[in-house]
């Protein structure tokens, strides 16, 4: 399955940003919450950020294929969510505004196409059977 290379690389996205918060952490001798430390503050803002939308994009992935989805087309939308979360995640680390829009709008726009290729690909037949 195609979509599993995307969970793999998801995955190890979120590793890196947590591994990047629990640095940070213990650099600043912080437990809990950022205390009041600009670097902190962002690392704890891309984790969430991708925790917020990696899954979700994922579950949407896997479904598109199992629906019968070109593999062209889930690796154009696990790419583009990679791309995403990257930009994003280089935005926000680099207080560029632009990269982090650029890559909440390449995440939308995943999520978007996701959404879209399995209302496509939806078997219907089954979703309204009343057995």
């Amino acid at each position: 399955m195609v979509s599993a290379l995307y969970a793999v690389l998801g995955a190890l996205l979120l590793i890196k940003f947590s591994f990047d918060v629990a640095r940070l952490r213990m650099q600043y001798r912080v437990s809990y919450g950022d205390g009041g430390f600009s670097e902190l503050q962002s690392a704890i803002r891309i984790q969430n950020n991708a925790l917020e939308y990696i899954p979700l994009a994922l579950v949407l992935l896997l479904f598109m294929e199992m629906n019968g989805a070109q593999t062209w087309m889930v690796h154009v939308c696990g790419l583009l969510l990679l791309a995403g979360r990257l930009l994003h995640y280089y935005g926000l680390h680099q207080r560029l505004s632009r990269w982090k829009r650029s890559g909440l709008s390449a995440t939308w726009c995943s999520l978007l196409l996701m959404v879209l290729a399995n209302l496509w690909y939806m078997p219907w037949e089954l979703v309204f059977t009343l057995h």
